[in-house]
């Protein structure tokens, strides 16, 4: 059975209240990457949900105090025609984490049960078989191949994302997210809640279970999708040997900004 998390607090969270929790479990995250790193383990995040549900939000709330060289992005664009010709789930695992990596799926090999099916960019029998061999794969590599898997759906309600389409056409500054399959996702979204419902039926399982993200408050959506996170992953504190900064060598000094004369520099205008 998939598990939600969901606030149970209503008011609205100031700014101040939330970047404080963000920054306490920003730390947390980074004493799990060093934990990932000694340990060699191998972890792939994927984050699915409705358009608009703040897929890209959360994950750079979880990604922007860490190193990219552990925490890796992965959103793949539309297939290309020899992609096409391939195995559906061949593409994606070239981006699987090697030991000491968290691999995060914006949106992932899931957009078979959603996006193509809702749309018709695939056929019945490849939706269908989809849905049969997912689970399949799925616990051979976290059984078999040791990867930890943990899969978020991020949920929003009608009206919150109808607002957010709305700010979306009217703000220049969030046009870009306003895909070719954003509109026609909204005229559909309740074909896509009965694909959100099989997909689930069909691959929520022991070994890669989905947690359910309610997504109408953004800011609490992010701190509950990574502190259960670091829930799922038992980790420790390391140890950090004392660093002290050196000072500067004289050897070999000169003048810094006499070297720089005649340079173009920018211009100045703030």
């Amino acid at each position: 059975m998939s598990k939600k998390i969901s606030d149970s607090d209503r008011t609205k969270l100031s700014r101040k209240d939330y970047e404080k929790e963000l920054r306490e479990l920003q730390v947390e995250l980074c004493r799990l990457q060093e934990w990932v790193k000694q340990k060699g383990l191998r972890v792939v995040v994927v984050f699915e949900g409705r358009d608009g549900a703040g897929k890209g939000g959360t994950i750079r709330a979880l990604t922007e105090r860490v190193s990219p060289r552990v925490f890796r992005t992965v959103a793949l664009p539309a297939p290309s025609d020899r992609e096409k010709t391939q195995m559906y789930m061949q593409r994606y695992i070239p981006h699987f984490p090697a030991a000491g990596e968290v691999v995060i799926f914006d949106r992932s090999w899931y957009n078979r049960a959603g996006v193509e099916h809702v749309l018709g960019y695939c056929s019945k029998e490849q939706y269908h078989g989809f849905l049969e061999l997912c689970p399949v794969f799925e616990e051979h590599f976290v059984i078999r191949g040791g990867i930890q898997l943990i899969k978020f759906w991020l949920e929003v309600g009608n009206k919150e994302q109808s607002r957010r389409f709305e700010a979306r056409i009217e703000d220049p500054l969030r046009q870009w997210k306003l895909s070719p399959v954003d509109l026609p996702s909204r005229e559909k979204w309740y074909e896509y809640s009965q694909a959100r419902d099989a997909m689930l039926e069909a691959t929520d399982t022991q070994s890669a279970p989905w947690y359910i993200v309610r997504s109408d408050d953004k800011k609490r959506a992010r701190l509950n999708c990574i502190a259960h996170l670091l829930s799922l992953i038992p980790y420790e504190e390391l140890p950090h040997p004392e660093v002290k900064l050196p000072s500067r060598s004289k050897k070999g000094a000169y003048d810094d900004e006499l070297s720089l004369q005649g340079r173009r520099f920018v211009e100045e205008r703030y």
